[in-house]
């Protein structure tokens, strides 16, 4: 049998109001502000909550340092050497392998932002006739600077080099000093570690010129520069009084550099 309805009363429904500029509607917008503002904040703050590491991009303050170090191999046939550079205890080592060249540089800043863009660098290395280069071996010395984040502040190198079974009279690089990361950055603060000049130009040690050693020394690093996408031209046909020309353009890109973001 169906039930009858004698009675209903509706729901009680109750508001409470406040006049715009009360206590309770300042603590309300207080309530509201801290509900979403500190989230955001964080967030910006820390990069993201589970990423490990970011990047950036800078520009790096790049400078030659007009340090040299350079081998020519004579040819063709069993090869012997010609040497140069600008530390005088290599030199004094080379004793009848000494050949000093004529150099020349020049950096641009081509976008005028007060950081030189690229090197171009020429040397000219005299020969007798009978004397024919079919391969060269160049150490070319860099400060090179990071700033946006952590202060860094290293000394670095390209290295050139090129063979040819043909003896050349001229040589043209056109590449890039690349940064070469096998750790991260820091952040922030300064780091100076590799603030050391990559040859020891003081030593009186034929081994600490050997590049080989230089070479191995420099890539135990963990941060390094590389010169990259070099391009070279081998021209040949010189002439008997005519001397040997390396000519190089060295380019400093604006660089991705890799970094670990701050832990709380």
């Amino acid at each position: 049998m169906a039930g009858v309805e004698l009675f209903s009363h509706p729901a009680l429904h109750t508001r409470y109001r406040a006049g715009l500029c009360s206590a309770a509607a300042l603590a309300l917008l207080l309530i509201a502000v801290l509900t979403y503002v500190p989230p955001l904040l964080l967030a910006y703050r820390s990069h993201g909550f589970w990423l490990k590491q970011s990047a950036y991009r800078e520009q790096p303050t790049v400078r030659f340092r007009y340090e040299v170090l350079f081998v020519a191999t004579l040819g063709p046939g069993p090869g012997s050497l010609l040497a140069w550079s600008t530390f005088p205890a290599f030199n004094r080592l080379q004793e009848d392998r000494l050949r000093v060249p004529l150099l020349s540089t020049r950096e641009e800043d081509r976008n005028q932002d007060g950081k030189m863009d690229q090197l171009h660098f020429k040397l000219e290395l005299p020969l007798q006739p009978t004397e024919h280069v079919v391969g060269v071996q160049l150490i070319l010395l860099f400060s090179y600077h990071l700033y946006r984040m952590s202060t860094f502040v290293m000394q670095s190198m390209a290295f050139l080099q090129f063979f040819s079974p043909v003896p050349g009279s001229q040589l043209f690089m056109n590449g890039d000093l690349k940064l070469n990361q096998r750790q991260l950055l820091h952040h922030c603060g300064l780091d100076t570690r590799y603030n050391v000049s990559v040859v020891n130009g003081t030593s009186p040690f034929a081994s600490d010129y050997d590049l080989t050693n230089i070479i191995a020394a420099y890539w135990d690093r963990n941060v390094t520069t590389v010169f990259s996408d070099p391009n070279p031209v081998w021209m040949t046909g010189r002439a008997a009084d005519a001397p040997f020309i390396i000519n190089a353009t060295i380019r400093y890109p604006v660089e991705v550099i890799l970094y670990p973001l701050k832990t709380a």
